[in-house]
């Protein structure tokens, strides 16, 4: 089964592609990598999960917004490559947790990201390193920032 039939088995949404809204390309190939920027969690509708995990917002609702902003890493490189089957493996992904200053289960936290891809491409494919940081700030009060690096067929 291909990870865009797995998708759509899943029964998750992609949000809109999210734009650049500064100097930068939300993804970018050099060589056979696909890099792509720091995505937000972006929901259908075009709002944003926000909050400070371990004070207003829960490990499962940090957790919802890391895979949400998977989903949203997934619609970017669908835009960008045509098809997310063309992923052959999850490289890494680096989330960003904005948490309190004694939170200390922000992996907890990136396995929302880490788990919907390991999910939608397999285990061999879709599991590659992590890391996962607890921050002071966000952009927009955003709950979770997540990027990713992808090999890519190109």
């Amino acid at each position: 089964m291909s990870a865009e039939e797995r998708l759509k088995e899943l029964g998750f949404e992609l949000p809109p592609a999210p734009k650049a809204v500064g100097v930068y390309k939300p993804a970018l190939t050099v060589g056979n990598l696909c890099h792509t920027s720091g995505h937000l969690p972006l929901m259908p509708d075009g709002s944003m999960l926000t909050g400070v995990v371990g004070k207003d917002a829960t490990v499962e609702q940090g957790y919802d917004a890391a895979r949400q902003a998977g989903l949203a890493i997934l619609s970017t490189l669908q835009a960008y490559l045509g098809s997310i089957n063309k992923v052959k493996r999850v490289v890494k992904i680096f989330g960003m947790v904005y948490c309190t200053n004694d939170f200390t289960q922000q992996p907890a936290v990136v396995n929302g990201c880490s788990e919907l891809m390991a999910k939608v491409f397999g285990e061999d494919i879709g599991v590659g390193t992590r890391s996962a940081v607890g921050v002071a700030a966000l952009p927009l009060g955003v709950l979770v920032e997540v990027e990713g690096i992808f090999e890519v067929e190109v």
